[in-house]
């Protein structure tokens, strides 16, 4: 036998309009309560009825019931750069365009102009360096690395 919930529907948006204007602990504990005062303490009737994730709600109905809070590690999510990932790739990338850049003639900014595009230096860092072409990241990325790494390419003159 299946219990339901009647909630009507402006009660249902002003609960999921609080929770989306809350973050982290808070937002947990504001889904915690109201689980718990309209859905009996299920997080999977919060989960059917108001669309919240059912991990959240159980990590706040836990919280809620030992009163000690979890705390969000948000510093250790996304990805880490490729030079992160390949210690020795911007050595190795400095090394490669040491002899072919140059700093602009009038000193306005600290970049370094080089005529190598980014598909060379992958290929070089392949060829020269022991490099796979699996580890290494697309040409656009590496256009990216150049960059952060203070490089911009010089068009040639005609």
């Amino acid at each position: 036998m299946r219990i339901g919930v009647t909630l009507d529907e402006t009660v249902k948006s002003t609960l999921k309009d609080a929770a989306k204007k809350l973050t982290g602990s808070k937002k947990r504990a504001f889904m915690a309560k109201a689980t718990a005062d309209y859905f009996e303490g299920s997080a999977r009737k919060a989960e059917t009825y108001l669309g919240w994730k059912r991990q959240a709600v159980q990590l706040g109905l836990h919280e809620r019931r030992t009163g000690r809070v979890c705390f969000d590690n948000y510093s250790a999510r996304g990805a880490l750069k490729t030079e992160e990932k390949l210690p020795g790739l911007a050595a190795d990338i400095h090394e490669l365009l040491a002899e072919q850049c140059h700093a602009d003639p009038q000193l306005k900014t600290p970049f370094r102009y080089t005529k190598v595009t980014a598909a060379a230096v992958l290929e070089a860092l392949v060829t020269d360096h022991g490099y796979a072409a699996s580890d290494l990241p697309c040409r656009q990325t590496m256009g990216n690395i150049l960059n952060r790494l203070g490089y911009r390419l010089k068009k040639h003159k005609r």
